[in-house]
C-alpha cells in the first residue's frame, strides 16, 4: 500500500504539439519534447506538402500512450485582402500563388508552363486569347 502512494503518476501528455521541423522531405524530423524522426504528412486530399527545416508544425499524437505522431500542418500565411469564405488561396516559395475565388476567377501570381513549356498569350488580330 505505501509503495503505491510513492509511485508517482506519469505527466499528462498533450494530443498534439507545436514543433519546428529538422529534417525536410516525404518523411520529416520535428523538434518538440525531443526530436522524433521519420514521421508521415498528412494534408487535406488532393494537395502535396512537405514543410521546409525551420517551420513551425502542428505535430498530432496517437496510439496508445501518443507514441504515434504526424505533422499535420503549419500556421496559415496572411490572408488576401478581401478574401471570402470558402475561396481557396494557394501560395509558396518565391510570391508565387494561385488564388481561387468565388466569382469563378482564377488569379496566378508567378511564371507559368503549360506541359513544360512557357505560356505565350495569343494576340490573334488585337485581341488576346488564351
Amino acid at each position: 500500500m505505501w509503495l503505491s502512494k510513492q509511485m508517482r503518476q506519469p505527466p499528462p501528455t498533450a494530443d498534439a504539439d507545436l514543433g519546428v521541423t529538422t529534417i525536410a522531405g516525404k518523411s520529416v524530423g520535428v523538434l518538440t519534447r525531443g526530436e522524433v524522426r521519420e514521421l508521415p504528412v498528412y494534408g487535406p486530399g488532393g494537395y502535396v506538402w512537405f514543410p521546409e527545416n525551420g517551420a513551425a508544425v502542428l505535430v498530432i499524437k496517437g496510439g496508445p500512450g501518443g507514441e504515434e505522431q504526424c505533422v499535420a500542418g503549419v500556421r496559415q500565411g496572411e490572408a488576401p485582402d478581401g478574401m471570402q469564405p470558402g475561396e481557396i488561396y494557394l501560395y509558396g516559395p518565391g510570391g508565387s500563388s494561385i488564388y481561387l475565388r468565388a466569382n469563378g476567377e482564377v488569379a496566378i501570381q508567378g511564371y507559368l508552363t503549360i506541359n513544360g513549356v512557357p505560356y505565350m498569350p495569343c494576340e490573334c488580330g488585337g485581341s488576346v486569347i488564351g
